[in-house]
């Protein structure tokens, strides 16, 4: 007997759907930083075992769209609550703010299993937990609730099993070996897109789009050349910044995480060039691949 079906991780900005993904891989797949709105595209990780495959989907966070990028950021959302075996559906115990009541309704109506993940349970204390467990049950009553820390691996070794014993008879959906649906251009641009997250301020990091125009292997190295696409010309010169010391740190740590995902020498060139109003546009959105 082989089981195999989709699951969609699901929830606001920041619960840590990519760091789970990332848990239960046991690889890195997603960018992960603590500012909202890290991931943009639907991701798919596909985990693989003998009689089972798993192909799990990293969907953006759910937030009320207010420019063109974000409004293709919650067709990816859209799209996930169509296709699943079972929903992952991520709360952050620290987040205070109103829960989603998209997804909230959604997921009631929804007619498969919903594994309801209290995330950073380590942050809270057990009359807070019991309290949320109490809230969420009344909330969507047919989901399963476990609290967990993705970041800290608490309580996940337990998710893989229940996702098991929920998925239905099915052959492999994907090759055996294959363990995502994104080319190898795509972790390059994501590798270069996280660390702009973590290097700079304020909206540098949401103005940014990367784009890979090469990637060849020769001799056992790896060349890549990639541009780095912002909206103002102002922008240009603070990721390039004093001497291009801030666009070589960017390059450097993108390149030390690339060797580790790749397992071989990289030699990566970055340039940054300037699309003005690029998050609004549509032709630019469809050719970064937001469709």
């Amino acid at each position: 007997m082989h089981k195999a079906g989709f699951v969609n991780i699901v929830g606001k900005p920041n619960a840590g759907k990519s760091t789970l993904l990332n848990q239960l891989m046991g690889e890195k797949l997603a960018i992960v930083t603590q500012k909202a709105q890290t991931t943009r595209h639907r991701i798919f990780g596909i985990y693989n075992e003998d009689d089972l495959q798993i192909v799990f989907s990293d969907t953006p966070g759910v937030l009320d769209p207010k420019y063109g990028l974000q409004e293709k950021m919650m067709d990816f959302v859209k799209d996930s609550l169509q296709d699943a075996d079972v929903f992952l559906f991520i709360v952050d115990v620290t987040d205070k703010a109103e829960p989603s009541e998209f997804l909230i309704d959604k997921l009631n109506k929804i007619p498969v299993p919903v594994l309801l993940l209290l995330n950073k349970v380590d942050q809270t204390d057990q009359a807070g937990l019991e309290k949320l467990v109490e809230d969420w049950h009344a909330r969507i009553p047919k989901a399963e609730i476990l609290p967990i820390s993705a970041l800290n691996a608490f309580n996940t070794e337990v998710i893989l099993p229940k996702i098991k014993s929920l998925l239905p008879e099915n052959p492999p959906y994907y090759d055996k070996d294959q363990y995502t649906d994104k080319p190898e251009r795509f972790f390059v641009n994501e590798a270069i897109r996280e660390k702009i997250l973590l290097n700079y301020d304020k909206e540098i990091p949401y103005s940014v789009e990367v784009v890979t125009e090469q990637f060849k292997e020769k001799e056992g190295i790896i060349f890549i050349d990639s541009i780095i696409y912002v909206e103002r010309d102002t922008q240009k010169g603070i990721i390039i910044g004093h001497k291009g010391e801030a666009i070589k740190k960017v390059g450097t740590e993108a390149r030390l995480d690339l060797e580790k995902f790749f397992t071989k020498k990289i030699h990566l060139n970055l340039f940054v060039k300037v699309k003005k109003d690029w998050r609004k546009n549509d032709r630019d959105l469809k050719n970064f691949g937001y469709r």
